[in-house]
């Protein structure tokens, strides 16, 4: 029960981090969206075998996670012993926290961090190798090792069947009077990164 209330917890926030992204981004919102109908419009719904015939919005979810993961800080872990790391001396027992989000936003690492850009993914670069299970340590919104975040699997599986079916079913807008540039990326405190202010967009069926 603990893996499924942290999977959805996480995975809500990271679905209106990438809604809010592709709002702010209508090039990638409609590059999504062809890619996703190419399938043909007399499907119901997007299932689980069309995802793997969609790179781009993985892609995509990969740069959510990048910019906007759902937990900047790692789970806190604990030095067992006296340690130095990079040049610092580290008592025993000194709780530890890992900043994923300056490790995710370091431009020693990305090029152009800042931009929404999920290119970078598909592109021949070193950017296009890295992924999230753990192994990369330039991107690591689940953590690494082993105490890697158990509910990855599922909370991969919902956000990409779930966005897929959102950009299938309907075009997204937002409401008369409102421009992306009034749209912010104020956060709530806490473990996990919730928008602060509601992202309120109009959804219309395709013609």
């Amino acid at each position: 029960m603990d893996m499924l209330v942290a999977a959805t917890d996480t995975s809500s926030a990271t679905l209106i981090w990438f809604m809010l992204a592709l709002i702010k981004n209508p090039r990638v919102m409609k590059k999504v969206q062809e890619e996703i109908r190419s399938v043909g419009r007399k499907k119901d719904f997007i299932n689980e075998d069309d995802i793997k015939n969609f790179p781009y919005l993985k892609a995509a979810i990969k740069e959510t996670l990048r910019m906007n993961l759902p937990s900047p800080l790692l789970v806190q872990r604990e030095a067992r012993e006296k340690c130095t790391l990079s040049g610092y001396e580290i008592p025993a027992k000194t709780i530890l926290y890992v900043n994923a989000w300056a490790i995710q936003r370091d431009p020693n690492f990305w090029k152009n961090p800042d931009e929404f850009y999920p290119e970078r993914f598909l592109e021949s670069s070193l950017e296009s190798s890295i992924n999230f299970t753990g192994q990369d340590f330039e991107l690591i919104p689940f953590g690494a090792g082993r105490r890697i975040c158990p509910g990855i699997t599922m909370g991969v599986a919902f956000l990409e069947l779930v966005l897929a079916n959102l950009l299938y079913a309907f075009d997204w807008g937002l409401p008369d009077g409102l421009k992306k540039e009034d749209i912010d990326y104020e956060m709530l405190p806490g473990i996990t990164q919730h928008k602060k202010n509601p992202l309120c967009l109009v959804a219309k069926i395709p013609m």
